[in-house]
């Protein structure tokens, strides 16, 4: 929705400086000029100087001018301003605001009001830079000239371009299954500290394999200027999971591949995807193409959806998000579906997302609240309930979402439609929501998903806002990369969900006599079945027998810390790959949870650990994304921390100076305990403290943990009267959670 267009050139001009590129999350200085046009501005009249709600950059502070962020404004003329911030204060995306108001006299033509952020003259080291990558970063003025609160946009914004810094991590991305003999790829690169791809790479590494491959050279050599490196056309004859590491001039270990699985036979293959993200024609940042571009060409997706809120979805805007999906997809390397976020309130059933299988298709709105023309105001969907019966006969899937708003599958839920949940995105971690579904009794699968606002759809690093997770991806088990194939993986709840790892994964549910699985969920319906041995994850299937063998083949892309077998809302057994006597000096100091479902779910762990009767060896933070806060080693025996959880978990490891000596202290404003170092050990510890697993945790880690893969076996008894959802979560070491979507049994 446009501000007034109310005479903008007469409205004055903005400059700013210094221009030209800046690092992402640097600290600078920004001199930001308004000068008034021909109406000046009046006594009470006022300015705003907005940034996208996406944007992290620091935030403004007028209190302090030695601490960071500190902004100064004045008038020429001498004129008195009151100077605010809020991070809503104007229409959405461009809701952050520094207000500027002239609270005694006026400014006439040609008088300008000085805005500095980051001023540097008392001290202040500058405000930092929002920490991804933006080609047109804007400093947007608009002006209340008139003091009627009615705003107008200057016709020209200054701008300047955000780009990414040198390299911290690099990144060995591979298929996760083909078939012996076929070709794929390999694909590098180097991200800086706060997850952009870095073309500042400029270093050779030596490629080290457990089995041969045709076609992979020694070594590769990043140039600057260049985002990535892929190398085509590689092949391995011999069966197995691949790993390919990339060791530097010192033979150290600079990045090692996620596993590859090769077979000599597969029915369906593992396809990767973000299928959720949102560009700056809605709330996200730089353009629809771009976040197109950057899902093929830098997260090596072989999947990515757009859904944007449809409440700030034009029709033009809608006709060009469905040409960019026919143009982007691709048979067989890159696959987009037309879709969008339905973004109903909370009271109205909360966010869904859409997935179309063909363009030109009717986009049923929860409303028109930042769409100016009203001209298809009719085709909307109120509630949750209305966009189910009126996409009813649409060739599409559905899964709920949860966001700002919260997808509340208890008010409103189609079996047909709806055939998954969204348990994890850059917003945080959501199980209670695949509980939800247990309980009402539903069959849905699990997605994760990025839900980005960065323009980084597959590698989506949350930045240095209230976002307290890395975005997650889906893999979908598909017969082939179409559409018509993917479609089908979510249909069938053939797919699982990771916290942004890839990770090979197989969970199985065997029979000891033939049983029946169906082709489409029985309670919708009459519908075809077979007599099967077994079924993966996502089937729905009938048997008679009282126990079944349920089987984990996980391989994950960093050491396996855990795996919970689950049946719905249980937890049937809590399996860690290595024994009591492989515990070391390590402990695993763990906070997570959220405050509760809505908007306001961030859960703050700012505290400190400390050791009586022994010392802290190393330490390492687990899952630290804004690298802003604060984790630092203070003492031999302390650390202190800032950090936020929003349903997820972070949390550090540390290796003592002495196994079982002396006391550990953690004060948190929620958590306060003392621990004797001696009673840490394989079980969880845990404090509870309220909200949604509002808690921390602590139990002991081997020194060194090998277990990359793990393979399992199960007798699980089947219950009768209920579904048996037989699924698992992982935890990998590197702390990113992996769910595999239930298979459905019930006698």
């Amino acid at each position: 929705m446009p501000h007034s267009t109310y005479l903008p050139h007469l409205m004055g001009s903005a400059t700013v400086s210094p221009t030209g590129s800046f690092e992402a999350g640097s600290w600078q200085e920004f001199t930001v000029t308004y000068t008034a046009g021909k109406f000046g501005i009046d006594d009470s009249g006022s300015i705003k100087l907005v940034h996208r709600f996406a944007s992290d950059m620091g935030r403004p502070q007028m209190a302090d001018p030695k601490a960071a962020n500190y902004v100064s404004v004045e008038a020429s003329n001498g004129a008195v301003l009151a100077v605010d911030f809020d991070g809503k204060q104007n229409i959405r995306p461009w809701d952050k605001t520094i207000y500027i108001k002239v609270v005694r006299g006026f400014l006439r033509k040609g008088d300008q009001i000085v805005m500095r952020l980051g001023d540097r003259r008392q001290g202040s080291p500058g405000i930092r830079v929002q920490t991804f990558c933006e080609d047109t970063f804007e400093f947007r003025i608009i002006v209340d000239a008139i003091a009627t609160y009615n705003y107008v946009e200057l016709p020209e914004q200054p701008v300047v371009s955000i780009v990414s810094g040198p390299p911290v991590l690099w990144k060995a991305i591979l298929p996760t299954e083909r078939k012996t003999g076929t070709l794929f790829r390999l694909c590098l690169k180097g991200e800086d500290r706060w997850g952009n791809p870095s073309d500042q790479c400029d270093q050779t590494f030596r490629l080290q394999t457990n089995m041969p491959v045709d076609g992979l050279p020694e070594t590769v050599t990043f140039s600057k200027g260049e985002f990535s490196i892929i190398l085509p056309d590689l092949s391995c004859a011999a069966a197995g999971d691949l790993v390919i590491k990339l060791l530097d001039s010192d033979n150290q270990v600079a990045a090692r591949s996620n596993p590859l699985r090769l077979s000599a036979s597969c029915d369906l293959f593992p396809y990767w995807g973000d299928l959720h993200g949102q560009s700056e024609e809605t709330i996200g940042t730089n353009s629809a193409r771009e976040f197109f571009e950057f899902g093929r060409d830098k997260a090596f997706l072989d999947v990515c959806c757009h859904q944007g809120n449809d409440f700030q979805i034009t029709k033009e805007f809608w006709a060009h998000l469905n040409e960019l999906t026919a143009e982007f997809n691709i048979d067989g390397q890159y696959i987009s579906y037309p879709g969008y976020e339905w973004s109903g309130n909370t009271g109205m059933g909360g966010d869904r997302n859409v997935l179309f299988m063909e363009e030109g298709r009717q986009i049923h709105r929860s409303s028109h609240a930042l769409i100016e023309d009203l001209s298809d105001e009719d085709t909307d969907s109120h509630t949750a309930a209305e966009l189910f019966e009126d996409i009813r006969d649409e060739d599409c899937t559905v899964f709920a979402h949860i966001g700002g708003r919260y997808a509340d599958i208890k008010m409103a839920h189609d079996d047909r439609l709806e055939r998954a949940v969204e348990v994890h995105s850059a917003w945080g971690t959501f199980e209670w929501l695949i509980h939800d579904a247990f309980e009402q009794g539903y069959r849905v699968g699990i997605v994760s998903n990025s839900d980005g606002h960065k323009g980084r759809p597959g590698a989506s690093h949350p930045g240095a806002t209230s976002f307290g997770s890395y975005g997650g991806l889906t893999c979908m088990l598909a017969s082939d990369l179409t559409r018509a194939g993917i479609m089908d993986s979510l249909r069938r709840r053939h797919h699982y969900g990771t916290t942004g790892c890839r990770m090979v994964l197989d969970t199985r549910v065997v029979f000891d006599d033939p049983a029946e699985r169906f082709a489409e969920d029985p309670n919708l319906g009459p519908t075809s079945s077979e007599q099967v041995a077994d079924a993966m994850m996502g089937d729905i299937v009938k048997c008679n027998a009282g126990e079944i063998t349920f089987r984990i083949d996980a391989h994950g892309s960093a050491p396996i810390e855990r795996i919970e077998i689950r049946n719905g809302l249980d937890t049937l057994e809590t399996y860690r790959p290595f024994t009591r006597s492989e515990l070391g000096t390590r402990i695993r100091v763990i906070w997570e949870g959220s405050e509760y479902r809505g908007r306001g779910r961030e859960t703050y762990w700012n505290g400190f650990a400390e050791l009586d009767g022994n010392t802290f060896s190393r330490l390492s933070p687990i899952n630290r994304y804004n690298v802003d806060r604060r984790f630092e080693q203070t003492a031999d025996g302390r650390v202190d921390w800032e950090a936020l959880t929003t349903g997820g978990f972070g949390g550090f490891d540390a290796w003592l100076g002495d196994r079982d000596s002396g006391t550990l202290k953690i004060d948190t404003a929620l958590v306060k305990e003392e621990i004797n170092v001696r009673d840490i050990g394989l079980e969880d510890l845990g404090f509870e403290n309220g909200g949604i697993n509002r808690r921390i945790r602590v139990f002991r880690m081997p020194d060194v943990n090998p277990h990359h893969h793990v393979t399992l076996e199960r007798r699980l008894p089947v219950l009768e009267g209920r579904d048996n959802a037989y699924y698992v979560c992982i935890v990998q070491e590197d702390g990113h959670f992996i769910w595999s979507s239930p298979t459905y049994v019930f006698k």
